[in-house]
């Protein structure tokens, strides 16, 4: 019999799926001139957040305890502000590095045990109130995909692109 989902990821891995999801939504039809635009130059642009949220997943799958490296690290990790002089990844290179480390991060979540959940995690948040474990952070990242989904969600709307449809791919087992 194979072993079942830790009972408190339960609720933790249909929101990893459906975020799964919603990146390639996201993306869809964003052409990369309009990926730079910032916001009367007071907004991180559509490329900045796109790749922000791929260093998410890799911040994800390293709480996990997966040797993975967002190559792009130097421009994301720590939520680095945005770099005007910095040059970015494309689109499409952010989008094979999402679905590169999410299937990893996926299959990691379906097999990780309560007890490891449990484990120190120390994050420096020095909030009363969350415990900082492996469990909590991995509630941290989803919490910061669903911020920076909500920006990518208001950007499309402010470069003129429609809403964000949320359409599923059978096929995105992850």
């Amino acid at each position: 019999m194979e072993n079942p989902v830790a009972k408190s990821l339960e609720v933790i891995i249909p929101g990893y799926r459906m975020h799964s999801q919603m990146f390639n939504n996201m993306l869809d039809g964003i052409q990369e001139a309009d990926a730079q635009k910032r916001i009367e130059n007071k907004t991180n642009h559509f490329t900045w957040m796109v790749g922000n949220l791929v260093n998410c997943r890799y911040w994800l799958a390293d709480i996990l305890g997966l040797a993975e490296k967002d190559p792009n690290e130097d421009l994301f990790k720590d939520a680095k502000a945005l770099d005007i002089n910095a040059t970015y990844p494309s689109l499409d290179e952010l989008k094979r590095e999402w679905h590169k480390i999410s299937p990893l991060i996926y299959q990691k979540l379906l097999h990780i045990k309560e007890a490891e959940l449990m484990h120190a995690y120390p994050f420096g948040m020095n909030v009363p109130f969350v415990e900082e474990n492996k469990l909590n952070m991995i509630g941290m990242s989803m919490d910061r995909e669903s911020y920076l989904f909500g920006q990518l969600g208001l950007m499309r709307k402010i470069l003129n692109y429609p809403g964000v449809k949320y359409d599923v791919d059978e096929s995105l087992a992850y």
